[in-house]
Order: C-alpha cells, then sequence, then structure tokens
C-alpha cells in the first residue's frame, strides 16, 4: 500500500520485496538504505510526471548496449526508484582508457532517430529538473535548433534570465546549424547528461554511469557536455574513444555548440551566469 508520507525505506521496502532499513546519513534524494541483508541500495523519488518512468527506460535502455556499467533497476513506480548502490573508489587513468572505449561501443549501438526516447520512456521527460522532450527527428541540426537549444532559449526569456534581444544570437546560430554541425552522422545513444557528477569511479577500478536523460542525438554531445565540468581524466576517456571511434575532423571547433544544450539548461535553472557563458559560446561560433 503506497502513502504519501511513505519514507524511502518504506519505499525500499514495498518495491524490493526484503525488509530495509531507515535512509543513511544523507538528506534529500536520492539516499542509502540498508536491506535486512546489509546490501546498501540506493533510493530515489521523482515526483515530477513521468520523471521515474523515464530515468529507469534511460537505465536500462543504456545498459542493455552490454557497453558501459550502469547501477541495476531493483524495483520502481512512478513515484520512487530503488537500484543497486556503486562502491566509491577513485579515479583512475587505466579505467579512463576503458570507460573512453566503452562510451564508444554504447554511442555506436545506436538509436532509431534523433530525440528517439529509450523504449517504454515517455516523450515528456527531463534532464535534471529541467523538462526535455524526447520529440523525433530525421535531421541532427534541425532537430537539434528546435528541440534542444530554442525552447531553453525561449524560458531563459520567459524568465528574464535572457534579455528578448539576445534571443536573436541563438536564432542566427540556429540558421546557421547546417554549416557548422560537421559530416552527417546516425543517431548514437546518448546518456544525454553526461557531466562528471553522474561519472561514478567505482571500487571495482570500472567507470559507472548514473542519472542518465538517455536519447538519440549526436555523439559529439555527450562528449561535449563531458568536457563542460571537467573530469578527472578526460585526456584518456578522449583517447580511448578515439580508438575505438574517431571522431570527424573539426570536433573539438565544434564543442561549443554542442555545449549550448546543456548550458541553456543550466541557464534556465541556474541563473543569468550560464545565460552569458551560452552567449560567449553562441558568438563565438557565429564568428567562425
Amino acid at each position: 500500500m503506497v502513502t504519501r508520507d511513505e519514507d524511502p525505506g518504506q519505499a525500499a521496502s514495498r518495491l524490493t520485496g526484503r525488509p530495509a532499513g531507515a535512509a543513511r546519513g544523507l538528506s534529500g534524494s536520492p539516499v542509502e538504505v540498508l536491506l535486512d541483508d546489509g546490501t546498501p541500495v540506493m533510493v530515489k523519488r521523482g515526483d515530477a510526471p513521468g520523471a521515474v518512468r523515464a530515468e529507469v527506460a534511460g537505465l536500462r535502455w543504456l545498459a542493455a548496449a552490454g557497453a558501459v556499467r550502469l547501477p541495476a533497476v531493483l524495483g520502481h513506480d512512478e513515484r520512487w526508484m530503488v537500484t543497486e548502490r556503486v562502491a566509491a573508489g577513485a579515479p583512475d587513468a587505466k579505467a579512463a582508457l576503458r570507460f573512453g572505449h566503452a562510451l564508444a561501443a554504447l554511442h555506436a549501438s545506436g538509436a532509431p532517430r534523433f530525440g528517439a526516447p529509450p523504449p517504454g520512456g515517455p516523450e515528456d521527460a527531463y534532464i535534471g529538473l529541467a523538462p526535455m522532450r524526447n520529440a523525433e527527428g530525421a535531421e541532427w541540426s534541425g532537430w537539434y535548433a528546435e528541440h534542444r537549444v530554442l525552447p531553453y532559449v525561449r524560458r531563459a526569456v520567459e524568465r528574464g534570465t535572457l534579455r528578448p534581444g539576445e534571443a536573436a544570437v541563438f536564432e542566427r546560430l540556429c540558421a546557421r546549424l547546417p554549416e557548422l554541425a560537421g559530416p552527417a552522422e546516425p543517431p548514437a545513444r546518448l546518456h544525454g547528461d553526461l557531466w562528471s557528477g553522474n561519472v561514478l569511479w567505482g571500487a571495482d577500478g570500472e567507470v559507472w554511469l548514473i542519472d542518465p536523460a538517455a536519447h538519440g542525438g549526436h555523439r559529439e554531445t555527450d562528449l561535449a557536455m563531458l568536457q563542460l565540468f571537467g573530469c578527472p581524466h578526460l585526456d584518456r576517456v578522449l583517447a580511448g574513444y578515439q580508438e575505438r571511434a574517431p571522431l570527424a575532423d573539426g570536433w573539438r571547433e565544434r564543442v561549443g555548440v554542442h555545449q549550448l544544450f546543456p548550458l541553456l539548461v543550466h541557464a534556465v535553472l541556474f541563473g543569468r551566469g550560464y545565460a552569458e557563458q551560452a552567449l560567449t559560446v553562441a558568438r563565438g561560433a557565429l564568428a567562425k
């Protein structure tokens, strides 16, 4: 029986069918809970409609590629999700190289179309706390403009984070995306929110990924997000990726274009500083 005031321990017990204790040490979501045999699990609550379903579908779709490590989903409903807990280790150059190999294999496993949601996942999903619509498109530059740049420009203007006249900078960039996008590539299977906080260095010596906003997209977008906020041994990750799936010429010059999506999401969520960073990136791309 689900109750509105159910706590993480009660949710873990109900969804796994195992007695569970209270949350350990952390507040908020996710939190660690111990099952009756001492096994630690992570319990996450998502109140936005479809948020848990989107994350569960993303975890399973990424895991189905057999390329990267993701925590197993042990149980879920529309409000709660229980996953295995990944024991933390230290960043390691050899693990970073293997992660680059694995990320290349993940992307190569593909997606039906740009914007395709994971099987069973909702069209209206999330990236962090921001809504993210997984509407499909056949061609990357038009899809990226319509569903990954301009919606967040409009939201930022509505919130006063961007000034109305500044929106024209992004509109001009979107008009030039076909020439800025580089060679055409097939849709890749993206993690979709691949900043360093969602990259876990496991005690098993491997890299694990959490909190996906998975969808079909351009593989350079995942790599650009990984570079946006820094990542330990990033040079080895990129080297491993290039060994298995070399990027098209000019990819370094396109990093900023792919970073516009997460920068504008952050502008909507966290304010003017990210809007100014996105403007700088857009103006730099237009100057090329």
